[in-house]
């Protein structure tokens, strides 16, 4: 499979879905002016990859910020993610966010809540 890797900007976060290499992470800031122009081929590769996932697949989201428009398609990763799960796949979710940062926190226990998949709530220090 083909990696992506997306270097993140001011509006865009930096992404790599390394299926060789077990590396599948979003992080930065995810406000892009099209949302789905930029997430579509990120829901495309996860198509492709759920039908011959690793045995385990760690997804980590290291967002300080995303707007409302992003949170929707966070959620539809979050759903594929869930829908390994469901077919016998070993997924976690770990969803870093500054220790100061309740907002960031309560959103991943939003998502936590929503979705059916090993979830991991991560505190870090800048």
């Amino acid at each position: 499979m083909e990696v992506i890797k997306i270097k993140g900007t001011d509006d865009t976060p930096t992404v790599i879905l390394d299926k060789e290499n077990g590396i599948f992470e979003i992080s930065g800031r995810s406000l892009p002016e099209d949302v789905t122009t930029f997430y579509e081929p990120i829901l495309s590769w996860l198509d492709d990859y759920q039908e011959e996932a690793n045995a385990k697949t760690v997804f980590s989201f290291k967002l300080v910020y995303f707007n409302t428009a992003s949170s929707k398609l966070i959620l539809d990763i979050l759903m594929k993610l869930e829908d390994m799960h469901e077919n016998g796949k070993e997924i976690l979710i770990k969803w870093f966010f500054p220790e100061d940062d309740e907002d960031m926190q309560e959103a991943g226990e939003e998502y936590a809540d929503i979705v059916d998949v090993p979830f991991e709530q991560v505190s870090y220090n800048f």
